[in-house]
C-alpha cells in the first residue's frame, strides 16, 4: 500500500523520469512552513546567502541545515506525510533526514537559479534519494524546471558555485559540464504549482528555475530525504553542506544522531 497522496504514475514517473509532482503534500503544513521561513530569515544561519550578483536586482535568499533549530520546520518533518511518501517513492524500508533548503526569491529578483544537480555536491551517494521542492506561494514562471531522465545520464554534472560561477572541485574530468537544457533539446519538465504541493526528483536530477520578476514573494521550503542504500562517500574537496567534523568513513551509512532515521515501513 502507497499513501493516499501518491498515484500510480506518481511512481512510474519518479522512476522513469526522476522527478513527479506530488499535490498536496504539505497543504496542511504551509502556514507553519511559512513560519518558519520568517524565522529563518530574522534569525540565518551560518549557511545562509543573498546570492547576491553583479547586474542582477532583487533579493534571492536561501539557507539550509536548519531544521533542528527552528521548530517549525521539525514539526513538519516529523509530522507531514513527507517521509512515508518519500519511502513509497523510493522503494525504500526506511527514510533519512539529510537536511533542509529555503530558497526566497522576493518580487522583481532577476536571478536564475543555474542548471545544476544536487549529488555531486553532497557527501552522499545512492540509488535512494528524494528531495521535495515546495513552493509556499502560488508559483507559475519561477516554479522548478527539471530535465526528465538526467538521473540516468552517465557522468555526473560538474557542481558549480551559484554567484561566482567557479568549479566546486579541482578535477573537472571525473564531471560533464553543465549543459544548456534548451539550447539542446532537452525534456523540461515544469507545473505551476499552489502553496504546499511539491516537486519530487532524484539528487541526480538537472534542475533550476527562472527569476521572479513578478510582484508576489516566491518562498520555497526544500525537504532532503535519503534511504535504505544511501551511503557517505568521499568528494574531491570541501562538500556542501559540508557538516563539518562528522567522523564518517566511505560506505557507511549516514549517522543516525546527526542524520535522523524518521520513517520505518
Amino acid at each position: 500500500m502507497t499513501h493516499p497522496l501518491l498515484k500510480d504514475e506518481n511512481i512510474k514517473q519518479f522512476r522513469e523520469d526522476g522527478v513527479t509532482v506530488i499535490r498536496g503534500l504539505f497543504a496542511d503544513h504551509v502556514e507553519t512552513l511559512r513560519a518558519g521561513v520568517e524565522r529563518n530569515m530574522n534569525e540565518p544561519g551560518p549557511y545562509a546567502s543573498n546570492n547576491f550578483k553583479e547586474g542582477e536586482s532583487g533579493r534571492f535568499f536561501d539557507d539550509y541545515c536548519n531544521w533542528q533549530r527552528i521548530p517549525e520546520f521539525a514539526e513538519v518533518i516529523e509530522q507531514s506525510p513527507a517521509a512515508e511518501v518519500a519511502a513509497d517513492l523510493m522503494g525504500s524500508e526506511t527514510t533519512q533526514v539529510f537536511h533542509d533548503h529555503v530558497l526566497v526569491k522576493e518580487p522583481g529578483t532577476s536571478m536564475a537559479t543555474p542548471w545544476h544537480t544536487d549529488g555531486p555536491y553532497y557527501f552522499v551517494e545512492g540509488k535512494q534519494t528524494v528531495s521535495f521542492w515546495s513552493p509556499l506561494d502560488p508559483v507559475t514562471e519561477a516554479t522548478l524546471r527539471c530535465v526528465a531522465g538526467s538521473h540516468r545520464w552517465e557522468k555526473p554534472v560538474l557542481p558549480m558555485r551559484w554567484v561566482s560561477e567557479e568549479a566546486y572541485f579541482p578535477n573537472k574530468d571525473d564531471y560533464m559540464p553543465v549543459p544548456d537544457p534548451e539550447a539542446e533539446g532537452m525534456k523540461i519538465v515544469e507545473w505551476e504549482m499552489a502553496p504546499g504541493d511539491a516537486v519530487a526528483f532524484n539528487y541526480h536530477v538537472l534542475h533550476g528555475t527562472r527569476g521572479n520578476t513578478s510582484e508576489n514573494r516566491r518562498r520555497a521550503f526544500s525537504l532532503r530525504l535519503v534511504g535504505d542504500d544511501a551511503r557517505y562517500v568521499e568528494r574531491p574537496g570541501r562538500t556542501s553542506p559540508p557538516f563539518p567534523e562528522h567522523g564518517m568513513t566511505e560506505g557507511q551509512r549516514l549517522r543516525e544522531d546527526w542524520f535522523p532515521v524518521i520513517y520505518r515501513r
